[in-house]
């Protein structure tokens, strides 16, 4: 019986004993909760419903709790329910009902966690974006990571997921960028407010090297061109750095092309005649304010040029026309002004502004021997991902970006994330998987095959922390699609982790026959338990975007 088989019996089993004691079962809540107490003492689960609804149908929640426990103390798979306080209810399952998790597994192996609560959902996430003027900074590094698990997961609840990456190409920045190629290549010193670090240089050198008239060029034809191609070289880099971390991109949308089409102008001219723009000081502004922003924005300025968010507004506007139901952006700390003038700008254009999602991320700091690292070999002023990488290694670097809420800012302590120990929290979690491999390899040199998997007969207190906590899964995942929160699966990884490896060291619980003695059900039963706990640490860890090794 799994958590949420547990939840449909508890409803089914309140809405009669509401009906036999004359109350109506409309007032139970469409979704009963159950939850493993943090006492293994009190039970395998336990619920508060009783409590929820008691007061509603007149009846003292404590006695309710009584009517409850004593209808599931007579249903198959329930070995006994007790009261507890006001009106809590502790459960513990059969140890034969506790199987049904692992035939679950064992069913659906790669699929199991997933749902359709989301199925035909379109939903357009875009994450990283970083202006094509340097290589991806830490914080990018971050929603790197995050954004891909992010996408992962709610894949995995049926949505239709398409990974975007908008590509600033246009505005003020983009000509900074050209003119520091430009100084580079013509020896000059790096522009007031431009770029400097290594890969400056060696974009310039790439392009003087294919064009070796490019520093002699007129100076408006030489600006071009070091834009031009300075932006392709770049954008390049970023997108192998990206392939390298492992993650991919469905759609490289170009900001530019909102301009040259004139998506631009159309967006704002139809905010203009629905009125939702309105004129002061002779520019045209957005009401932002309405949504949370600190201040109305400026679209269009008094001579006439549209200001940055205008790019924003037709962007939205392009994503919605494209037929999102959801447009989720990934964003840095320095960006919750975006919160409100994105929700008006769907507001604007007639859609409920939840049709927006911001997520804002906080700050990434690289620590050694406590002392924070600030500087790059190649970009000079910031880490990048490429140092990270090249410091910890993809795996790590992913799962240490993960685990932790987005909304708290982070360091990650180098030493820590290259140890090959237990203590290096990735490598806790494949150690674990690698064990479950590990054990499937000895498994074939004994006769499991033919031999039936009594998993009646799991029943030590390990065995049945590990079925209950691998039977939370679908339920973890579920809860970091909705919440956006992809670190409930790292946190989960290594809660079962931590159960396997306590379930493996106890010796008494020998997966693997002795000797000479035969192969028994309960060795099966065992193995099966090993099985499904390989299959859901693969499972999470594919979520993740980090590798599940067989050896370590």
């Amino acid at each position: 019986m799994t958590p949420a088989d547990l939840a449909d019996l508890l409803r089914a089993t309140a809405a009669k004993v509401l009906v036999e004691r004359g109350s109506d079962p409309a007032i139970l809540p469409d979704e009963v909760k159950v939850e493993r107490p943090r006492n293994p003492e009190h039970g395998d689960y336990a619920t508060n419903v009783a409590m929820q609804v008691g007061k509603k149908a007149g009846i003292n929640p404590r006695d309710l709790a009584g009517l409850l426990a004593e209808a599931l103390s007579a249903t198959d798979g329930i070995e006994s329910a007790e009261v507890a306080g006001p009106g809590f209810l502790n459960i513990r399952l059969a140890a034969a009902a506790q199987g049904a998790i692992l035939e679950k597994i064992r069913e659906v192996g790669a699929a199991y966690g997933s749902a359709t609560t989301l199925t035909g959902t379109k939903i357009n996430l875009e994450f990283v974006s970083a202006n094509p003027t340097g290589p991806i900074h830490l914080g990018g590094t971050r929603w790197a990571a995050v954004g891909d698990a992010l996408g992962r997961i709610l894949a995995t609840q049926g949505a239709d997921v398409t990974r975007e990456y908008y590509f600033n190409d246009h505005g003020a920045q983009i000509d900074r960028f050209a003119e520091s190629l430009v100084a580079a290549a013509t020896g000059a010193p790096t522009p007031e407010k431009g770029y400097a670090g290594a890969y400056i240089g060696e974009i310039a050198d790439k392009i003087v090297a294919a064009h070796p008239d490019a520093a002699t060029l007129p100076a408006g034809e030489r600006h071009e061109l070091f834009r031009r191609e300075g932006v392709e070289l770049m954008f390049a880099h970023i997108k192998q750095t990206l392939h390298d971390f492992g993650t991919e991109f469905d759609v490289y949308f170009n900001e530019s092309s909102l301009f040259a089409s004139g998506e631009v102008d159309r967006a704002v001219e139809q905010l203009k005649a629905s009125g939702k723009l309105y004129e002061k000081d002779g520019a045209w502004w957005i009401a932002s304010t309405e949504y949370g922003d600190d201040q109305d924005r400026v679209v269009i300025k008094s001579d006439g040029s549209a200001a940055y968010i205008a790019g924003d507004i037709a962007y939205f506007h392009n994503k919605r026309s494209r037929g999102f139901d959801l447009c989720i952006y990934m964003l840095g700390a320095d960006h919750h002004g975006y919160i409100g003038r994105l929700k008006a700008a769907a507001a604007a254009f007639g859609d409920d502004p939840n049709t927006v999602e911001v997520l804002i991320g906080q700050m990434v700091n690289l620590v050694r021997d406590g002392v924070a690292v600030r500087m790059s070999k190649r970009a000079g002023t910031v880490v990048t991902l490429d140092d990270l990488v090249e410091l910890i290694g993809v795996d790590a670097a992913r799962y240490s970006l993960v685990r932790s809420s987005v909304n708290t800012s982070m360091d990650i302590d180098l030493d820590l994330w290259t140890k090959q120990s237990t203590e290096n929290p990735v490598y806790y979690v494949q150690y674990a998987h690698a064990r479950t491999c590990a054990v499937g390899r000895n498994a074939t040199e004994f006769g499991f095959a033919g031999v039936p998997a009594d998993l009646a007969l799991l029943t030590a207190d390990e065995e049945g922390e590990l079925i209950r906590t691998l039977g939370e899964y679908p339920a973890v995942v579920a809860s970091a699609a909705s919440l956006r929160e992809p670190h409930r699966v790292a946190r989960y990884l290594e809660e079962l982790a931590g159960a396997y490896h306590r379930f493996q060291t106890n010796k008494t619980l020998r997966i693997l026959p002795q000797g000479d003695d035969p192969v028994a059900p309960v060795n099966a039963a065992r193995l099966e338990l090993v099985n499904a706990t390989r299959q859901v640490l693969a499972n999470g860890l594919g979520l993740l975007g980090v590798s599940a090794p067989e050896r370590m």
